[in-house]
């Protein structure tokens, strides 16, 4: 069975598990703490903001209706057939367009690109729950969606995030209640280093235009009632100017 194969099993296992409901699963925090949080450091760099923008790896598309409130076009999309199931059913207005997308396969963002054209593309947290031989692919896959006009915001945890995570996984009490089904399903956290990511976007041709720190927001709590952060890198990238 070949990585991305297993790889969309995980997510569809992991999917079909969850409600769907904003909130119940780890990361998907309300937008005014994420994607509300991010967009004010992506909106200056977007050349062409009334390109379409892929909310890519879109989950039970959260993010995605809070984008689509402010984009003319906004298609979620994820490996998960799953998760664009509970995307759609949390759409009944069909605010954005959905579909499964493996994009660290080349012929699936191709056929995308082809589709809408050039575009801007929100990332969070993929990167690094990705299979360690497919992130070069799916940056590629990022680059052939952005095309020429295009930008890419992507936000990770960073390698100081890590420990944060193997803190809550390994404490007495177990993981929390929204981490261990990610843990069970074997979506644990893969280590991407700070210097990584930017390597990835220019081995795919994309220059770093902006990059930055920003803490992710999860929606799981310490037992005092503290809600749990992850150290992250943003980055912004596009074609070289």
């Amino acid at each position: 069975m070949s990585a991305t194969r297993r790889y969309r099993q995980v997510w569809e296992g992991f999917w079909r598990e969850a409600s769907g409901e904003p909130g119940t699963v780890f990361w998907d925090a309300e937008p005014a703490v994420t994607a509300g949080v991010h967009l004010p450091l992506f909106e200056p760099y977007l050349g062409a903001p009334g390109l379409p923008l892929v909310d890519l790896g879109c989950g039970n598309g959260t993010q995605t209706r809070f984008l689509a409130d402010r984009f003319p076009h906004v298609v979620g999309a994820d490996i998960a057939a799953a998760a664009i199931e509970h995307a759609r059913h949390g759409d009944p207005a069909g605010q954005a367009a959905y579909r499964v997308l493996d994009a660290a396969d080349k012929s699936e963002t191709e056929t995308l690109h082809a589709e809408l054209g050039d575009a801007n593309v929100y990332m969070r947290g993929v990167l690094h729950q990705c299979e360690p031989d497919d992130r070069q692919t799916l940056v590629g896959g990022i680059a052939a969606l952005v095309g020429e006009r295009g930008r890419a915001f992507l936000v990770e945890p960073s390698e100081a995030a890590r420990p944060i995570l193997g803190g809550l996984a390994q404490g007495p009490a177990g993981p929390p209640p929204k981490l261990a089904p990610v843990l069970r399903h074997g979506i644990a956290p893969g280590e991407v280093a700070d210097d990584a990511v930017p390597e990835y976007l220019r081995a795919a041709g994309l220059a770093v235009l902006a990059t930055g720190e920003v803490p992710p927001t999860t929606t799981e709590f310490t037992p005092d009632g503290t809600r749990i952060v992850l150290p992250s890198k943003w980055f912004v990238a596009g074609l070289p100017r």
